[in-house]
């Protein structure tokens, strides 16, 4: 795997190189934004120690702002500003009245997507700081707004409306989690393989994939204790019952081959906590006015499944701020969410979800547990 960073680069710079010749010039830029509003109450959160936390409402908030420039038909580079701690990848919101340096403090913003992009009916590329190019029906394993570095890369091998056959894609990348000033195979990264097809006028939906995590460290932001290697095998399949309705379920597997009984590090009783799985239920969209939604989601992610402080931080309020991190930690757990969602027209919305959670793998006396609800205002442009 070691030259596949040299691949894909070469690979999107040809492709790119080569389109300049016959492009047409259609220089464009396009702004685009969101803000958020939340209300969020935690209750019932027992710690391992037996105490419960004590319960938490919150008032948050966040705002991101982005733009695209088209060089032409092909090309173009973009970035987006978020609000939120520029040290936590996984949260940019912000909490109303929880600046600890002073009263109605100033609020950090920081660059969450810096990058060049090619795109041609069959490839799709880009190079610098963008969203992760995978096929997935939740943020377990990966979170939307954690951006990853390197090159990404979308080929489109099939793309018609077929019967049987009608939709394949190849995704892959190279993105470098952390540079040791070294040779690329000693950097902290993480490879990407997977292929998107789609079956039967895209009723029926397949995504089998391939990650490759290489030097990771056990916590976030630099203060590992020790170093470990991922290589998990995921496939999802999502099946579309009543098109119309936007009825769909869901299941994604997650299996983490990577041996760790010689891992001296690793206590034994997380040593074969590598598996993981999601079962989804969604109904409906939110595309319009007057347009609602029903979600259900059952998720039980071993320790070793994912890299917990890439994936979501919704479920629980469980993090790394005992060591002096900004990750979440939500792996070793099982739980479920029910969201709910009402389009006041494109753009707008409001969504409820409520979250219940429990430990898998005790780490200290008693199994950690805890229950979330939240309700968003999202308002986009």
């Amino acid at each position: 795997m070691k030259p596949l960073f040299f691949v894909l680069i070469l690979c999107f710079l040809s492709a790119s190189i080569t389109a300049q010749e016959d492009s047409t010039i259609n220089r464009k830029l396009d702004f685009s934004g969101d803000f958020r509003f939340r209300i969020e109450q935690d209750w019932n959160a027992r710690k391992s120690d037996g105490t419960y936390s004590e319960d938490r409402s919150r008032l948050r908030y966040r705002f991101r702002f982005g733009l695209n420039y088209s060089i032409d038909k092909h090309s173009s580079f973009g970035g987006r500003i978020r609000s939120g701690n520029i040290n936590d990848q996984q949260g940019p919101h912000i909490t109303l009245g929880g600046n600890g340096k002073g009263e109605f403090g100033l609020v950090q913003i920081g660059f969450e997507k810096l990058f060049y992009k090619y795109e041609s009916k069959k490839l799709i590329g880009w190079i610098g700081k963008n969203s992760i190019p995978l096929k997935k029906l939740h943020e377990l394993f990966w979170n939307d707004n954690v951006f990853p570095e390197g090159v990404g890369l979308k080929y489109k091998f099939v793309d018609n409306g077929n019967k049987l056959f009608s939709h394949l894609t190849f995704n892959t990348g190279h993105f470098i989690i952390k540079s040791n000033n070294q040779s690329f195979a000693k950097d902290s990264y993480l490879q990407i393989f997977q292929f998107d097809l789609k079956l039967f006028q895209n009723k029926l939906n397949l995504f089998p994939g391939f990650y490759a995590f290489r030097n990771i460290g056990n916590f976030p932001d630099a203060q590992q204790t020790y170093f470990l290697n991922y290589s998990i095998f995921h496939i999802g399949v999502d099946l579309s019952l009543l098109k119309k309705s936007h009825l769909n379920v869901g299941l994604e597997l997650y299996n983490n081959f990577t041996d760790y009984s010689n891992h001296e590090s690793i206590l034994t009783p997380f040593k074969d906590q590598k598996n993981g799985f999601v079962v989804t239920l969604k109904y409906g969209k939110l595309e319009k006015k007057g347009d609602w939604t029903v979600q259900l989601f059952y998720a039980r992610m071993q320790k070793f499944a994912i890299v917990d402080y890439f994936a979501q931080n919704d479920w629980a309020r469980w993090d790394y701020s005992s060591i002096g991190a900004s990750g979440a930690r939500i792996s070793n757990f099982h739980g479920s969410e029910i969201q709910v969602g009402y389009a006041f027209k494109e753009k707008f919305n409001l969504i409820l979800r409520t979250y219940f959670v429990e430990q898998l793998v005790k780490v200290g006396d008693f199994k950690e547990n805890g229950n979330r609800i939240r309700l968003d205002l999202n308002i986009g442009f």
